[in-house]
């Protein structure tokens, strides 16, 4: 099935027979799947890293919360200076495998050069150029799966991919608790495992993930403000409905503090030792497995705008559990579960919705522009968050991150009632829902 797909010489995929590529209402693509595959396995691989790395930096390295603001921001945000460049290399000629690809192994290549640098601006070097690799790759893959989705299931088909993707989240940290455990070097051993499992997600990438996707197969041309172009990848933000979503992204992403602050502010509350660290992640992606595909479903019926506001309020809860003075055995798996389901209803959803704004011939591109400025406003929140941190202490900077979160959730409500008011009804046979 993957060799056929994969050539040139694939015959035009009418409407009737797209449908065949899914068989069932609960099925997804091969191409999901594949891509699933491919996740989950670079995800051990990164997350091995995001597990140690703040304790590598803060403890080991001695890193003030400043400078480790600085670096995480660069971790998390440095892509959005490469992802729109990425998408457009993707449309070009339809090449979202390759460019994926190259991200992907960038982003592998990244990790034994962090074995040999120990100063911070070599190591935000480093994270710049792994950012980089993600960047390149994000928008690309995030658009062979929408395309080889059906409008009507996209939410669940995110919800696959994002979950099996989350099981590479929850089996790094394991992988690096054990190897730490184990290891007289433990630092330097986790980076080279990490290497050698994302070298694997490549090579299974360049071996069973399809080159082209149906839709883009399909008889029905481009028009020409629809022809891959710089222009006309900035041109999207035109429509009311992806500039919408892009600016709520925006708006809730400047006030998402870092996975790793939240991991930081439950060790100080908890005294959890540095050896038991590396296991906090579990819980956040426990949750995000068991939540992800439930809540794209329910996405797909009741409104992925809906379930993507709902998770910010669970964000919420879980930093006014982290500024309370609970001192619950049960706090830190509530903490974690409502991370984990924050990153359910909201990561592969914001795709599914942005993904039926977007023409097929510019899909990597349209999503590359709503990634763009989610992460870029992620980058803002971490600096400020770490400046923070070093000037007032963690309480008090969480708790300014709690008031920006729910005033953003309220502008974000705003911005996306003016832009449905605004906007023009949708087709008929577009498949998205109301809410988008």
């Amino acid at each position: 099935m993957y060799v056929s797909e994969s050539r040139g010489s694939t015959p035009a995929v009418t409407a009737p027979a797209a449908r065949g590529l899914f068989p069932g209402r609960s099925a997804v693509s091969a191409t999901v799947l594949a891509l699933g595959a491919v996740s989950l396995i670079t995800d051990i691989s990164s997350e091995m890293v995001t597990a140690v790395l703040p304790l590598y930096l803060v403890t080991g390295l001695g890193l003030s919360p400043l400078g480790f603001g600085l670096l995480d921001g660069v971790y998390n945000g440095f892509s959005a200076l490469v992802r729109l460049v990425g998408g457009h290399l993707a449309d070009r000629g339809g090449r979202h495998k390759p460019v994926a690809a190259l991200g992907y192994g960038l982003s592998a290549l990244c990790k034994p050069l962090l074995l040999a640098v120990h100063t911070l601006p070599l190591i935000g070097a480093v994270l710049a150029l792994d950012r980089t690799g993600k960047g390149l790759r994000t928008a690309p893959r995030d658009a062979l799966i929408s395309l080889s989705s059906p409008p009507e299931t996209r939410g669940r088909a995110f919800g696959v991919h994002r979950a099996m993707d989350t099981t590479g989240a929850l089996l790094g940290p394991l992988a690096a608790f054990l190897i730490l455990r184990q290891a007289a070097e433990g630092y330097d051993a986790v980076f080279t495992v990490s290497f050698c499992v994302a070298a694997l997600g490549v090579v299974v990438l360049l071996l069973f993930v399809p080159s082209r996707s149906p839709e883009l197969t399909g008889p029905a041309p481009a028009t020409a403000a629809e022809r891959p172009s710089l222009r006309a990848a900035v041109g999207l933000l035109g429509r009311r409905e992806l500039r919408g979503l892009s600016l709520c992204a925006v708006v809730l992403g400047l006030a998402t503090v870092s996975d790793s602050f939240v991991y930081l502010m439950l060790q100080r509350r908890l005294g959890v030792s540095d050896r038991w660290f590396a296991l906090l992640p579990l819980g956040t992606a426990a949750a995000f497995l068991l939540l992800a595909v439930p809540l794209g479903r329910w996405a797909d019926r009741v409104g992925r705008w809906r379930v993507f506001v709902g998770g910010h309020f669970a964000l919420l809860a879980a930093y006014g559990l982290l500024l309370s003075h609970v001192h619950n055995g049960a706090l830190p798996y509530a903490v974690l579960a409502l991370h984990g389901s924050f990153y359910a209803a909201t990561d592969g959803v914001l795709m599914a919705a942005a993904a039926g704004s977007v023409p097929a011939a510019l899909r990597s591109s349209g999503l590359a522009l709503v990634q763009t400025g989610q992460a870029a406003a992620r980058f803002v929140c971490s600096i400020a968050f770490g400046a923070a941190w070093t000037a007032w202490g963690d309480r008090s900077a969480l708790s300014g991150a709690a008031v920006a979160l729910a005033l953003s959730v309220v502008l974000s409500l705003r911005l996306r009632r003016d832009a449905r008011d605004a906007g023009s009804p949708r087709d008929a046979g577009s498949g998205e829902d109301a809410d988008g």
